[in-house]
């Protein structure tokens, strides 16, 4: 075993996971290519300059700014890897905003007939969502800022080794 994950980086699990998933992205894409293959190949390479030219740029300036701003801080609050809290709530507020666009700024014709909803509910429910997603980290950070405050506190409390005494 331990030769297999030297040679591989990792276990067997992730191997079949793996395997598994490109299996299925397999099957996926034969049956979307029989169905529509221009359309299909069209959004692919869309999606894929969507993302490289605007989105990556986007985000990573996001990033950047949300590094720059809240790097100055006071000495007495733990360095703690703050971005990814930041980082996860946004992530998944823009997948959301992503998906569902067409409703949420009221794009898509067909749908509210599909759906039995107005458009008036889309854009409420994202923005609770988001608000609900951001909460929700922040009260994850601070329950972690204070683990590590009171260890902190814990280790200065705590009497230095008796130089003297055993090692």
């Amino acid at each position: 075993m331990a030769r297999f994950v030297r040679w591989y980086g990792s276990g067997p699990l992730h191997l079949l996971v793996l395997i598994a998933s490109f299996a299925l992205t397999g099957y996926a894409m034969v049956r979307l290519f029989a169905v529509r293959p221009l359309e299909v190949a069209i959004w692919f390479v869309g999606a894929a300059i969507l993302h490289d030219l605007i989105l990556l740029p986007l985000y990573s300036l996001a990033d950047l700014s949300a590094h720059s701003v809240l790097r100055h801080r006071s000495d007495g609050i733990p360095h703690e890897p703050w971005i990814n809290y930041l980082r996860v709530p946004a992530f998944l507020a823009g997948l959301l905003l992503l998906v569902w666009f067409p409703l949420i700024f009221r794009l898509a014709v067909p749908y509210p007939g599909y759906t039995g909803l107005s458009y008036d509910v889309y854009l409420g429910r994202w923005l609770a969502i988001t608000g609900v997603l951001f909460a929700a980290s922040a009260v994850a950070f601070t329950m972690r800022l204070r683990r590590v405050r009171r260890a902190a506190r814990a280790d200065e409390e705590r009497p230095p080794p008796d130089p003297d005494g055993p090692p």
